[in-house]
């Protein structure tokens, strides 16, 4: 249940204002002015305020400067009478989201909370991918996981109150259109329309139709007039989604928008006039593809105006637990469930991971596991089989557990050497696998992963056995940490009630 605060001098319509939000299942405390308002913030967390300009001891715009300092993620939603019209649109530009002329209406209000909510959450989801102003040649300037937020925040708000194009570079999954959502729905466009293209998905000869639109019988197949991207997204904002995979002649096209802010539909001779905020996306080196001749250098200086960088998450590794709790908390809402999250041995999967895929594999994984696991915590068995195969913790693990299986300790006793030099056969009564083969050009080649895992399976299936499928019995007797016991029990599928007497 999101907390609101209810900021005015008025107690017939704070009254009111309470009693329609609370109508609507929000969670509602009231407060006479900005002092009273602050105080307020400081004790308690807030997802948004709704607040007067002009109220006694403190005014609102007085409070809305503190309480964006004191926590930047807090919406302010301002009330103003219509001679206040002009101050309203003064903080917002100091950082309110919106404003309401009183008198108001419930509809009104609870209409825009609601964008602005959905809002702040495209904010907190960017959160997750870090992103992060560059300037000049600034390198790994990564967000810590501690002030992640706090620079998100600032990021966003810079440049949603701006009007010039942004360029947003990362690797693919890394969330570059939660980006240019985020700048889009906490600017002064929100309101208006965000439009999506993602020029890698349009073949060559559609993509100017597509952006620009084309009048009836400009070609083959044009059997109706079709207005483009551009038009579609006028006074709103424009997301070119992989803007790095267009032709050096749709560039030029595209520079001229930029430049003077118009553009001749296919087949036309008239030029239309566009009010469109540009936000352009790629993973692509274009400082390499200039230097190719593979994208102009005018239309890169003129997209890179505002550049945010999205890093790996292999490079972000501290961040890896925040975007785990995040994602079972969705997935948890999604699919009705009650997850706590990952257990020790997962998690430290997830960490050892490189995730070529970024964010959007990270969200896949965890999805899957919540398909899985049956559980009220994720555990590693559940996880899909290319990450935990990826994983580089389990020796580690294993090490700081002190675990048991001694190889050069026991293999004596459980290993025959078959005295084949093409193959030596390992067998432990009656089991046998394979850890060495002889290849064509005569060199042995050894798997020590398959045979660790095979000899790994064995050894304990032949402990619970002996100790009629106790688990304590089995981990004293065997010498085998219990909970190292219970990891590989579950990682080899094995069912220790088999072996009950």
């Amino acid at each position: 249940m999101h907390k609101v605060l209810v900021v005015d001098d008025d107690k017939v319509l704070q009254s009111s204002v309470r009693e329609a939000l609370e109508f609507h299942h929000f969670a509602v405390d009231v407060a006479d002015n900005g002092k009273e308002a602050l105080s307020a913030v400081y004790k308690t967390k807030y997802d948004l305020v709704v607040m007067d300009v002009n109220m006694p001891e403190m005014d609102g715009i007085e409070a809305l400067t503190e309480i964006k300092k004191h926590d930047p993620s807090v919406i302010v939603i301002i009330l103003t009478a219509y001679s206040n019209v002009t101050d309203a649109v003064k903080v917002v530009k100091e950082g309110a989201y919106n404003y309401l002329e009183k008198p108001i209406s419930s509809e009104n209000l609870v209409s825009l909370i609601k964008r602005a909510l959905k809002a702040r959450s495209l904010v907190e989801t960017v959160g997750f991918s870090a992103p992060v102003l560059s300037l000049g040649d600034t390198k790994n300037k990564f967000v810590g996981e501690s002030d992640v937020m706090q620079k998100v925040f600032n990021v966003i708000g810079k440049l949603a109150q701006v009007n010039t194009p942004v360029l947003i570079r990362g690797e693919s999954g890394t969330g570059k259109e939660l980006v240019a959502r985020a700048i889009h729905y906490n600017g002064p466009r929100k309101d208006e329309k965000f439009v999506t293209i993602n020029l890698a998905a349009i073949p060559e000869n559609l993509i100017e139709s597509e952006l620009f639109g084309h009048e009836k019988g400009a070609f083959t197949g044009a059997n109706e007039r079709k207005i483009g991207k551009f038009q579609f997204a006028d006074g709103g904002t424009l997301f070119l989604d992989e803007i790095g995979d267009v032709s050096p002649t749709m560039q030029v096209k595209l520079l001229r928008v930029l430049q003077e802010g118009s553009f001749t539909p296919v087949g036309s001779n008239r030029e239309i006039k566009c009010d469109v905020r540009i936000i352009a996306a790629s993973h692509k080196p274009f400082e390499k593809m200039i230097e190719d001749g593979t994208f102009r250098e005018d239309l890169f200086y003129r997209l890179n105006v505002l550049p945010v960088y999205l890093p790996p998450l292999r490079e972000r590794n501290s961040d890896i637990p925040h975007l785990v709790d995040y994602y079972v908390k969705y997935f948890n809402n999604v699919h009705h469930l009650s997850i706590s999250g990952l257990d020790d041995d997962a998690m430290a999967i997830m960490k050892s991971h490189d995730w070529p895929g970024n964010i959007r594999e990270l969200r896949n994984v965890i999805e899957h596991a919540f398909i899985i696991e049956s559980g009220d915590i994720i555990k590693s068995s559940s996880l899909p089989d290319k990450i935990r195969k990826s994983a580089t913790v389990e020796s580690s693990n294993d090490a700081d557990e002190q675990t048991i299986i001694d190889y050069e300790e026991i293999k004596d006793s459980v290993l025959t050497d078959a005295g084949q030099d093409e193959k030596l056969i390992a067998s432990a009564q009656g089991y046998q696998f394979v850890f060495a083969t002889t290849e064509e050009d005569g060199e042995l080649r050894l798997n020590f992963s398959q045979a660790k895992d095979i000899f790994e399976k064995e050894f304990i299936v032949q402990a619970l056995k002996i100790n009629k499928g106790k688990i304590n019995q089995t981990a004293l007797k065997a010498n085998i940490p219990k909970k190292t016991l219970l990891r590989k029990i579950e990682k080899y599928e094995i069912n220790p009630k088999e072996y009950y007497e």
